[in-house]
């Protein structure tokens, strides 16, 4: 008897073993699956976040700061080109038709000589985050000599950067440039608006943009803008939200259109859109918010159309 009892027992431990690991197995991936929202990827469908804002009355043209002197940002256009920094710009031929719209909008250091067919030659504001400020001033015959009669920049990025009391250098040359152009109107983004855009986000994407660890990027600082100061806006160069899921997307596309051996596009999204740990633009997030914001305002994308 003792014989025979020892396989059953062997084998009945052999089956609850068995059972022990298999219930710890699914207990510990769905914990890690639906309780664990802090390593999720940050996508989110356009569809679960709230849609009742109304950028025409977020904010107005207020919460900008003249860097020098005592000039209100009160720029106003009925037509707008914003030109986006993306290679599927070039061979659209597109320069002649952006430089015939009432403003024309560019970001960072994007520039237009030698790109004049694709992105046209005039600026009428350029929108620089503060890791570009050196980019854009230290080349002020690209940037900072307009045609326009009162051509605007806008500054944005953090207060201990860019705001008044900042001790560092940014702000303080921003200013001396200021003086030197005197034509051209430079505004920083004040402390309170900077916090009005992290809201905007939150309120447009459902997640804290600190707790989900995100940066905004100047495309959405841009478009917000953008739909305060303009009454109708065409986009250049910027791809639908499921552009880069698609299977027959194969050919790689440099992220800026004058930096042919940059990184593609493509890649760029998609890693900053999954990154679990540091902090990420959140750029396919952002044009979902921006698909559903073309359907409230009058903008348009093209180049390609969306």
């Amino acid at each position: 008897m003792r014989l025979s009892g020892k396989p059953q027992q062997s084998h009945g431990a052999v089956i609850f073993a068995a059972a022990f690991i298999l219930m710890t197995l699914l207990i510990f991936y769905g914990s890690n699956n639906v309780h664990d929202t802090t390593h999720a990827p940050f996508h989110m469908s356009v569809s679960q976040a709230p849609k009742n804002t109304d950028l025409k009355k977020w904010a107005g043209k207020t919460g900008y700061v003249s860097v020098h002197g005592d000039k209100n940002m009160n720029l106003h256009c009925h037509s707008c080109a914003l030109v986006t920094s993306s290679s599927h710009v070039l061979g659209t031929e597109a320069g002649a038709e952006i430089d015939r719209m009432e403003c024309v909008i560019r970001m960072n250091d994007a520039p237009t000589t030698g790109y004049e067919t694709d992105v046209g030659n005039r600026t009428t504001l350029r929108v620089v985050a503060h890791s570009s400020v050196f980019r854009v001033l230290r080349k002020p015959k690209e940037f900072l000599r307009f045609s326009e009669r009162s051509p605007v920049v806008i500054f944005w990025g953090p207060p201990n950067k860019l705001s008044k009391d900042a001790k560092g250098t940014l702000y303080r040359l921003i200013q001396r440039v200021g003086m030197t152009y005197s034509n051209v109107s430079f505004f920083s983004v004040e402390q309170n608006k900077m916090r009005r855009f992290d809201s905007l986000f939150h309120k447009e994407t459902g997640r804290d943009r600190q707790q989900s660890h995100s940066w905004l990027s100047t495309g959405w600082f841009t478009m917000v803008i953008s739909i305060e100061i303009c009454d109708n806006v065409v986009v250049y160069g910027m791809v639908p939200p499921n552009h880069c899921g698609k299977r027959s997307v194969s050919k790689k596309m440099p992220y800026h259109y004058y930096k042919p051996r940059g990184p593609d596009e493509c890649g760029m999204y998609l890693t900053n859109e999954n990154g679990r740990r540091g902090n990420h633009h959140r750029f396919i997030t952002e044009k979902q918010v921006f698909a559903r914001w073309a359907r409230q305002y009058n903008i348009t994308f093209v180049h390609p159309k969306w």
